[in-house]
């Protein structure tokens, strides 16, 4: 009967300690995990991001370009800069052709015939009726649809000339380890790891108290003296408790902005999970 206890107690701390290097790996992989999970919700590359700004207000921008269209209002409003900008534009042809007249008689002469037979007046007083073809013209399915077409290249265009040179260096290595083309398939893929990796190591620690527990349950049950060998068996039974209990990474820390968002011409600007500081330990690190 000794023997076969020494030998189930020996069977025992065998599974026990490959049991514990389990745990310890797993978990530490999955700290890994954690901690790039985290990375990828940093603010630097969220709220404190050019890339993912420009990314949302893109949207936006676009939207109402799509939406673009003359109310009333808008209407009279644009007549009345299209006639200023009208007679400042006359004007400056006017100046432009009087500056090159100057000094020569044939523009001298080109100058007189302009004076006698065009005024600038007449001209002028055709204002709101050009801005009112202006208008026609603009108001045409056609020029609506090529005005769009025009803003939206002009908004691809700045938006290609704005960024911010980023280190992205350690979200491109997450992003080529999970196999994930942009980052929130990554965060997918991670936290399905994590939590797999955590319910396998969970298994694996209950697993490793029952052994333990059989242990000692050979050991209470038993109505002999305990041999120097069961004692021996009971201490490693704890130290690989004790081992796997401050190596394993069981401590995170993390300061993170859960929600922030406003509204901007109707539109929801939002950041989610923020993360600001995150550590997971050990008790072993932390000591």
């Amino acid at each position: 009967m000794k023997l076969l206890n020494l030998l189930l107690s020996c069977i025992i701390i065998i599974v026990s300690v490959i049991l514990c290097q389990q745990i310890i790996s797993n978990s530490i992989s999955n700290q890994k995990n954690k901690n790039d999970y985290a990375e990828l919700n940093h603010v630097k590359y969220g709220l404190f991001s050019v890339e993912e700004w420009k990314r949302q207000i893109t949207v936006i921008l676009a939207e109402e370009i799509n939406k673009l269209n003359l109310s009333g209002t808008n209407e009279r409003d644009l007549r009345k800069h299209i006639e200023v900008l009208l007679n400042t534009l006359i004007d400056k042809i006017d100046k432009q052709i009087r500056k090159g007249n100057k000094g020569s008689a044939e523009g001298w002469v080109k100058q007189t015939f302009m004076n006698i037979f065009v005024s600038l007046e007449d001209i002028k007083k055709g204002i709101p009726e050009y801005a009112d073809a202006i208008i026609h013209e603009i108001k045409k399915v056609k020029t609506k649809g090529q005005i769009k077409t025009l803003l939206n290249k002009q908004l691809e265009q700045y938006f290609s000339q704005t960024f911010d040179a980023q280190d992205t260096a350690q979200m491109r290595r997450i992003l080529l380890q999970t196999g994930s083309k942009d980052i929130e398939s990554a965060r997918i893929n991670l936290d399905k790891a994590i939590s797999a990796r955590q319910n396998l190591v969970l298994k694996e620690a209950i697993l490793l108290i029952m052994l333990s527990v059989v242990i000692f349950a050979l050991s209470g049950f038993s109505t002999q003296p305990l041999a120097p060998s069961q004692y021996i068996f009971l201490v490693l039974s704890l130290i690989i408790l004790l081992i796997a209990g401050v190596t394993t990474p069981m401590i995170d820390m993390e300061a993170k902005i859960s929600q922030m968002s406003f509204v901007l011409l109707g539109h929801p600007i939002h950041f989610e999970n923020q993360v600001l500081y995150f550590q997971s330990k050990s008790i072993l690190d932390v000591f």
